[in-house]
Formats: C-alpha cells, structure tokens, sequence
C-alpha cells in the first residue's frame, strides 16, 4: 500500500458545512494516483458522512481501505461506548472497516478502555468480520505504550503523532513511543506529520534551509516525507482541507522516495531550530473548544501568537487575534476551569498559555 493515507478530520468547507463537491474531487485525485488508506473518526464532526458521500457510495468497497476509531471519552456506559461501531457503520455505509481504532489514548482514559470491556469488544468484532485490523491511536508516554502492547498482543497497528519537531519533544515523545511501536513489531499509521499545518509554514530559517536545498519543493512536503521514511510505517495520513493540498501531496508521494543522508542533515538542523522556538505546539485539534465556559477559541488565539513567537510577524498576530476573538471569548477571559487541558492530546498548559497570549496580543 501506498503510503501516503487521506485524513478525514480537516475537510473543506463551504460556510460551515463540508465542501462535499470539493472533496469528491479529492478523493477521486487520491484514488487515481494509486493511495487507498482514508481515516475517519465517530467523533470528527461531519466525517463519516462524508466518506459515505464522497467515498463509499461512489467507489467499490475493494477500491480503498477505511479506518475510523471509538473514542470513550464521549460514552457514558460501556452499551454507548459499543453502540459508536454501530453508528459508524450506519453513517459511513462501508459495511466493515478495514482498520478500527481505539481512539486518543492517554494517561487519563486508558483505565475505562478496560472497564468497559472494549479490547474484547473490538477483538470480537474482527472475528465477526465487522473490523479487519485492530489498532489505537496514542498521546501518551512509552512506559504506556509498552504495557498496552505488552497486554495486548492482538493488536495488528498503533497510530502516533510523529513529526520532525516533535521527535524528541519531552511532551510528545515520538521517537520512544516509535521506538517501543517497533519493538513489538507493529505496524505505524503516523497522524500529525505536519503539526495540524504548523510544519507547512515553519519559523523563517527552517524554511530557508528547505529553499536553499530544493527551491520547489514545499515545506509540508519535508515534513511528510520525514515521516514517511521512517521503517515500519503502514500510512502517513494527510488532514488535507483542499485540492490544492492534495495536488501538492500527491506530486511527491506518487512515487516516493525516503529521504536520502543530505536531507536527513537538513531535518536535523531544522530540528536544532525548532527546539528553540518559543511557538505553542497546538495543532488544532480542537478537543479542546468543546465545553469552554466563555467559548474561547483556543486553536485560533494560539494559531495568532504563533505568527509572532514563531516567525516574529507582530502585525499579523495581532490581526489573526482580532479575528480569532470576534464573537467569541478573549485570552484573559479564561476562568482557568481546565477542562481544556484534561482532554489535550498535545499536553499543553492552556491556561498558561492563554495568560501569555493575553500579554502578547491584548496590548
């Protein structure tokens, strides 16, 4: 399989709903170039009907293959937690999935996991034939990640957030979690190769590192490939919002060609680079905007003070700001609650980070 796999969760839009026209042309455009992998989830607002619209109903089921997850976080008894399957199938109508997820496991959640039974569940369901490959994608640290592999041989993939900047991130942890994937011999999908985007415009010096080696090529691209590279890996998923991204996506994963010495020297370096970035590492996921007491939108505000810490555009932060804050709740307007920060997959102090952001853009 190509390796090369279409993220679902950033779809384009047309006013507030997906862009479904748009995103045929996409799922076509991926299809014809050879890629099958499409990742879903139960909780990615719109998704699964979606793939149903643009995928499932217009390609035949042996054509692609489609993973979506259960995430615990939103069932309020072990029936609920099951019933997502059920759900997903219906919104979806792929009549089985080819990878299922336990989703967003972390050090705060994993426990209901077991208490609701749902290794079994899913374990159950592949030899029914509902799901062909059992998996779980993973935010926390690799003493974790060990002993659920450990616990759970069964498992045929685990999904991590691996990217060039992230690799030795105390916080994220993506070479040892990689590590301990590789140790059990299990097959890696690789969800945030771009850090929610912010790896597509990276601070000023990593993208002239980028520039000066191969003028043309863009700087997602790097971080893709990076990722890619990597042995052992099933898929790398692309949360791809529009045709021009998965244009560009395609024009170097058609036929991809892992990163050879010269370019692993320039990751390396860019990686030096981004160690001293000040830059929040938000990837907007958007866990965190549901529930918050003054509707903060927390990806945007932190997107702003990124144009500033990151690549020092003062002006534009603050226009970004602005934009960010217009019908909806200020920095400063954070009652500290954090609610936010218990479902973060990225582990950010959020409070903190709002009060640095008031100080930065509320001038």
């Amino acid at each position: 399989m190509k390796k090369l796999g279409f993220g679902l969760m950033r779809l384009p839009k047309k006013g507030p709903f997906t862009d479904i026209e748009q995103t045929k042309e996409m799922v076509d455009l991926f299809l014809d170039s050879g890629f099958t992998y499409f990742d879903t989830a139960f909780v990615y607002l719109g998704s699964e009907a979606a793939a149903k619209k643009a995928l499932v109903s217009r390609h035949s089921r042996d054509s692609y293959t489609l993973a979506t997850k259960l995430n615990v976080n939103v069932a309020a008894n072990k029936k609920a937690a099951e019933k997502q399957l059920e759900t997903s199938l219906s919104r979806t109508g792929a009549g089985y999935f080819d990878y299922y997820l336990l989703h967003a496991i972390m050090d705060n959640n994993y426990k209901k996991y077991d208490k609701y039974g749902l290794w079994d569940f899913v374990s159950l369901q592949k030899q029914k034939g509902t799901i062909k490959n059992i998996g779980f994608s993973f935010h926390a640290g690799p003493d974790l990640l060990d002993k659920l592999l450990t616990e759970h041989p069964e498992v045929d993939f685990v999904q991590l957030q691996i990217n060039y900047a992230d690799w030795e991130n105390p916080s994220v942890q993506s070479r040892a979690n990689y590590e301990v994937a590789r140790k059990h011999s299990k097959q890696i999908v690789i969800m945030e190769p771009v850090k929610g985007g912010n790896l597509a415009n990276p601070p000023k010096e990593v993208e002239k590192l980028f520039k000066d080696y191969a003028p043309g090529a863009s700087c997602a691209s790097w971080a893709i490939r990076f990722a890619a590279s990597l042995p052992g890996v099933l898929a790398v998923l692309s949360g791809m919002s529009n045709t021009a991204q998965m244009k560009d996506n395609l024009s170097y994963m058609r036929d991809f060609k892992p990163l050879n010495d010269e370019e692993q020297k320039i990751i390396q370096q860019a990686q030096r680079i981004m160690g001293q970035s000040s830059a929040i590492p938000c990837t907007a996921c958007r866990y965190c905007t549901e529930g918050c007491p003054k509707n903060i939108h927390i990806p945007d505000i932190f997107s702003a003070a990124n144009k500033q810490l990151a690549n020092g555009q003062a002006e534009e932060a603050k226009e970004s700001y602005a934009a960010a804050v217009n019908g909806a709740g200020k920095a400063s307007d954070c009652i500290k609650c954090k609610q936010c920060e218990r479902v973060c997959p990225q582990h950010i102090a959020i409070t903190q980070e709002l009060e640095k952001c008031a100080a930065l853009l509320e001038k």
